[in-house]
């Protein structure tokens, strides 16, 4: 049956009305504010989910119900501090990143992100890096400490941190418990103030705190932590400290480097099972004192000087992997002897290991120097050997050789060069110079004979 002109008029008419009337409609603000709400999440910065207000009264209040902000590059002091205090959630989640901010700035709004943290808290000062050596970083940090501090509120429901301030100067809160938190990342941070760091993250104010990381922090003379939850350490690069008292009897990973200068360290850990102690003092004059009582340690990886007069590591019965500092091959005076002692000493401890993590250093000129490997007497009994070989150019198989004979029951073998060099590299099958990084063998089980794995 065909329609008139005048039927199919009217009817374009009405789908074009209804059409228009689909397109005037807004559907999107009719959906539940927790589909609302992670759209917003998508705009990734706070400022983008607070300028969607303007689109009608319906999307006004919805940036502050959001359980996460994100301040890519944070507004002036007194507009951060009023958009926290008028959010209305919790939040799960901050993002704040600032540009060379000065301690009053930020005095001005964390004590509000303290109110309104349930959650992890990621806090970033960035500054501009100046041009120079080593002088003018030392400048830096003197003007950094002449500039004040603020006060780090307590955040009792936060349950993470990770603050990277730029060496703002950082003052502990003298009171409060850090009753949720259970990670702490503190980089580039001056700490000022009567408050102990070491006070502040212990068991009775941080009763659930489980990783702790501090890395190229200064201002601290002595930290002492007595937790009984932590579960890993790790410490680097804290310029100044003198003495370090760890007491956690549930700690598992203990990692401390770069630690120049300390006098005293102070270890009870009676689960730990991997400790790492590296370039501690192996600077510094004065002889340190170390005291380590870890009965459980499974992997220790010790790279400083170890004189039993001074060092006392006490029963570590199931060692299974040692890894030592470097045995100078060759060495120009007592000095390098000294330095290879400590090494010796724990090759000769250990009887028995899973493995271990040797290292071979060439000076630049072994001319006029004491060719060093016969100190070298015995090692222990293993299945897995990793040879490391710094040779700057010379020739190792001598040394190579020596080890390898006092290792007769070695199952892997992984030998690496941790410089790329040309070095010779003899063997049946070939009899030319080669650029080596790394080679791995194998004992074959069935035949008795190394194969090559890689």
């Amino acid at each position: 049956m065909e329609r008139s002109g005048g039927e199919v008029s009217a009817m374009g008419s009405r789908v074009s009305s209804d059409s228009d009337a689909a397109a005037g409609e807004d559907r999107l603000s009719g959906l539940p504010d927790d589909v609302l709400v992670l759209i917003l999440l998508r705009l990734h910065t706070a400022a983008a989910a607070a300028r969607t207000s303007i689109l009608s009264r319906r999307w006004r209040r919805l940036w502050a119900i959001l359980p996460e902000l994100h301040f890519a590059v944070a507004p002036e002091p007194a507009s951060t501090r009023a958009i926290l205090e008028s959010h209305e959630a919790a939040l799960r989640f901050l993002y704040v990143v600032t540009l060379g901010a000065a301690p009053d700035s930020v005095a001005a709004w964390l004590p509000a992100a303290a109110r309104r943290l349930s959650g992890r808290l990621v806090f970033i000062n960035k500054y501009a890096a100046k041009e120079g050596g080593e002088e003018e970083d030392e400048d830096e940090d003197e003007a950094a400490a002449q500039g004040g501090a603020f006060e780090l509120p307590c955040f009792g429901n936060a349950t993470a941190f990770y603050l990277d301030l730029g060496f703002l100067g950082v003052a502990m809160p003298p009171a409060g418990i850090f009753a949720r938190l259970t990670e702490l990342c503190l980089f580039q941070i001056r700490f000022h103030g009567p408050c102990e760091l070491g006070d502040a993250i212990s068991s009775p104010r941080c009763p659930c705190l489980q990783k702790l990381l501090i890395f190229s922090v200064r201002g601290l003379n002595n930290l002492a932590i007595h937790s009984g939850s932590l579960l890993r350490v790790s410490l680097r690069d804290l310029r100044g400290l003198r003495q370090l008292t760890i007491v956690a009897p549930v700690l598992e990973d203990l990692a401390v480097s770069d630690l120049c200068g300390w006098r005293q360290l102070t270890i009870v850990a009676p689960v730990l099972e991997n400790l790492v102690v590296s370039d501690c003092f192996i600077y510094d004059w004065n002889q340190p004192v170390a005291s380590i009582s870890a009965p459980q340690l499974v992997c220790l990886n010790w790279r400083d000087p170890n004189d039993p007069s001074s060092v006392d590591l006490g029963k570590m019965e199931r060692v299974q992997w040692l890894s030592t500092s470097s045995f100078l091959v060759y060495g120009p005076d007592n000095l390098a002897v000294a330095h290879n002692r400590g090494c010796i000493r724990l090759l000769e401890r250990f009887k028995v290991m899973g493995g271990l993590n040797l290292t071979l250093d060439y000076i630049g000129e072994i001319e006029n120097c004491a060719y060093l490997m016969d100190d070298m007497t015995v090692l222990p009994d293993i299945a897995f050997l990793n040879l490391n070989v710094l040779t700057y150019g010379h020739a190792f198989g001598a040394s190579a050789f020596h080890v390898l004979m006092m290792c007769s029951g070695i199952r892997r073998l992984k030998l690496r060069f941790k410089a790329p060099t040309d070095s010779e590299v003899y063997s049946p099958c070939f009899r030319h110079k080669v650029h080596v990084h790394q080679v791995a063998f194998v004992v074959s089980k069935q035949t008795g004979r190394l194969r090559n794995c890689r």
